[in-house]
């Protein structure tokens, strides 16, 4: 019989105690493929944003992204539009407004500008996208699903903005029609945005010349350098700052992700502590109540390798399944965390504290792997220098 076999047995042998074994492996695995998905799970979406839009490289005014006109920004992005490598150049207008609607008591709005060629990088749930320019004396809008909700507004459906800019100036309201309802890719839960041509937004200010943008994205043509089309924008001007967008993901992962991979790290150090303690425990008693048994196998002949061997398995066989086990438990369990976590406010609608990764699962099991074996090894121990004589003297006298 190999060791396997008689692990086997052993464990239906005493199937209350590998049930109780699997049970809590099953909830600590949970736990600890929940911390795994939530140490990169941010970042990863958060990168998955940014690609999504299709640009490669942002270009703001000051350190850190903020939203500050960029003086001359229309001539900026001309410039940058020049390059071989640029495929696409996006400037990008926000200022604070309102909606009215007939009926309806106007709401607070985010109204957001665009130039460029493609459509925009939100996601379209119905109607048509905005055209690259609004026609002569036309206001088409896009506008996320929060704000169709709350002005009950549909593709097709009138809806009146006003500007409101920090400057004290009076700004007559603009007539709009939405064009579609959309999902804006960094829009908060509850956050209420349109965005419409940037032709558009210059009427809805009152300007009669092209305004500065807060933020330049720039698309790179297929094959092109990164880092080379980066040193080729930050010579337009020294006051520019350019990053990639792996350069966005760096910064935010060293400011505002750090957090999350620390206290899942603490977790998951904690969950495999509790997974290690667990199943050494158990096997230690289970090897204590079975001293006779296994001084009898030595006595018949069984080598020490092979009591090893089948304890080494009896130990994979209940961390091994409840490893297993913990997958879909923890992947329900992610999804109603995540659900949680999400209502925080001012958080991307789309952006995900637990993401699935291969390199989650390959972790998951390499840890309890390496738990399996250390569980083991005072069992194996205890086992091997167990002396034979004394302790079937003791079971027969006992």
């Amino acid at each position: 019989m190999t060791p396997f076999q008689l692990a086997w047995r052993t464990t239906k042998r005493y199937r209350l105690r590998a049930m109780l074994a699997i049970a809590g492996v099953t909830v600590i695995g949970a736990l600890l493929f929940d911390m795994l998905l939530l140490s990169d799970g941010l970042l990863t979406s958060f990168a998955d944003l940014l690609t999504a839009e299709g640009f490669e490289i942002r270009v703001v005014m000051h350190e850190g992204l903020s939203r500050v006109p960029i003086p001359g920004a229309p001539a900026i992005a001309a410039s940058i539009a020049a390059f071989a490598e640029v495929d696409d150049v996006a400037q990008i207008r926000m200022e604070p407004g309102s909606a009215c609607v007939a009926g309806k008591q106007p709401a607070r709005v985010t109204i957001v500008g665009r130039t460029q060629s493609r459509p925009g990088p939100w996601r379209l749930l119905s109607g048509d996208n905005v055209p690259a320019r609004a026609p002569d004396g036309g206001c088409p809008i896009v506008i996320g699903k929060p704000l169709a909700n709350a002005l009950d507004l549909r593709p097709g459906s009138p809806v009146t903005l006003t500007a409101r800019p920090a400057a004290a100036t009076v700004i007559p309201p603009l007539p709009c029609r939405v064009s579609g309802v959309v999902d804006f890719g960094f829009n908060a839960v509850n956050e209420l945005t349109a965005a419409m041509p940037m032709n558009a937004f210059e009427r809805l200010m009152g300007e009669d010349h092209p305004g500065d943008a807060e933020l330049i994205l720039v698309a790179l043509r297929p094959g092109a350098d990164v880092p080379t089309v980066q040193h080729e924008i930050s010579t337009l001007r020294s006051d520019l700052r350019v990053y990639s967008t792996e350069d966005v993901v760096a910064q935010f992962n060293r400011n505002a992700f750090a957090y999350f991979r620390q206290i899942s790290a603490v977790l998951s150090f904690l969950t495999t502590t509790f997974a290690f303690l667990l199943i050494a425990t158990l096997l230690t008693v289970s090897v204590n109540h079975r001293l006779g048994e296994i001084a009898a196998l030595r006595a018949l002949g069984i080598a020490r390798r092979r009591i090893a061997a089948m304890l080494l398995w009896e130990s994979a066989l209940l961390v091994g399944v409840g490893a297993v086990l913990a997958l879909p438990v923890g992947g329900v369990l992610a999804i109603g965390l995540d659900h949680i976590l999400r209502q925080m406010p001012g958080l991307p609608e789309r952006l995900h504290f637990f993401v699935f990764e291969t390199r989650a699962l390959v972790i998951h099991f390499v840890v309890f792997l390496v738990t399996a074996t250390a569980a083991a090894a005072y069992p194996i121990w205890l086992s091997a220098t167990l002396p034979i004589a004394p302790t079937l003297r003791r079971e027969v006298v006992g």
